[in-house]
């Protein structure tokens, strides 16, 4: 138990540095900016409670944030994913499955996976980036940038999913 918390806040702290140092300032094409560090909340196991999930995502998007000015976007963004998490779960997860599970491309097989990647990003992504925009007046502007940004990082967890497969 307390070596599964120590690896937690071993991914915490290690997601928090990669984004914070390197991918914020990514921007391909000026529209696609990966948000790698949500990677830690869509791998917590399947019967994790609600409440401690939106617990570590409030204080991952809150240290996101601190470290890159960003007041509160990160932390909302990130507490309504975890609080669409396992609804997420139960729609994508074969029903026979969903016992005790880490979410991945072994566990779960490469599609319900996939799927389950895709919608979690994509509703992470509008959130954050419409709080950033705070305005509809861009609409053209603001639905390529979450859609470059949701595949740029749905690519990333992949190839990080890819590289961690035995």
């Amino acid at each position: 138990m307390v070596l599964n918390y120590l690896h937690k806040i071993g991914w915490f702290v290690g997601l928090v540095l990669l984004q914070v140092l390197i991918l914020n300032n990514v921007h391909i094409a000026g529209y696609a900016t990966p948000f790698l560090y949500i990677y830690l909340i869509l791998k917590f196991e399947s019967e994790t409670p609600r409440n401690a999930l939106m617990l570590w995502a409030f204080f991952l998007g809150l240290t996101v944030d601190i470290f890159s000015d960003t007041p509160g976007m990160n932390a909302a963004a990130t507490v309504a994913l975890a609080f669409l998490r396992p609804t997420f779960l139960r729609l994508f997860v074969p029903r026979d499955t969903l016992e005790n599970i880490v979410p991945s491309v072994k566990s779960m097989g490469i599609v319900p996976f996939l799927k389950y990647l895709i919608v979690s990003v994509f509703i992470h992504h509008a959130i954050l980036l419409t709080i950033e925009f705070f305005s509809f007046a861009h609409i053209g502007t603001l639905l390529l940038r979450i859609v470059a940004s949701a595949l740029l990082t749905v690519t990333c967890i992949m190839a990080i999913e890819g590289v961690k497969k035995k």
